[in-house]
């Protein structure tokens, strides 16, 4: 396959992975751990108007939703990517990150979530994907001339 359009599809199918992982982790949210009473969670109006009644535990999955999506989709871009399978992962890291950081300015969030969330849930998550992508590439290459 010509490496650009293999490049490309790596891009196109790490943000779609990575955006599913972190939809499903989202949706199931609610049912393991429960919005506060009389929180809407189903609309940005009603997560702003209730967001003071959440507690750090609230905010769990939406940091592994995040740092799990950003992981997925950083990895399949790596294995995919034809070259350059770092600055593939990376960039998916930065495509969410970019989320991460709207997502900041549409609803509000404790400053100590805000930190984390956007320090260690894109960007590190992304370059391990990369580097774990990558060393599972070279195990496959010396596995195949033994």
């Amino acid at each position: 396959m010509n490496p650009i359009i293999r490049n490309i599809l790596a891009v196109v199918a790490g943000i779609i992975i990575g955006s599913l992982v972190n939809m499903g982790l989202i949706s199931i949210s609610g049912s393991i751990i429960p919005p506060p009473n009389g929180a809407d969670v189903t609309t940005t109006e009603g997560l702003k108007a209730t967001m003071h009644l959440f507690e750090p535990k609230h905010f769990i999955f939406p940091f592994l939703a995040h740092a799990l999506g950003t992981f997925a989709g950083a990895f399949v871009a790596a294995i995919i990517a034809a070259n350059h399978k770092m600055k593939f992962a990376l960039a998916i890291g930065v495509f969410f990150l970019a989320g991460g950081i709207a997502s900041v300015f549409m609803l509000p969030s404790p400053t100590w979530y805000t930190i984390v969330d956007l320090l260690f849930a894109y960007i590190p998550m992304a370059y391990l994907a990369g580097m774990i992508a990558i060393r599972q590439r070279k195990t496959v290459r010396r596995e195949s001339l033994i």
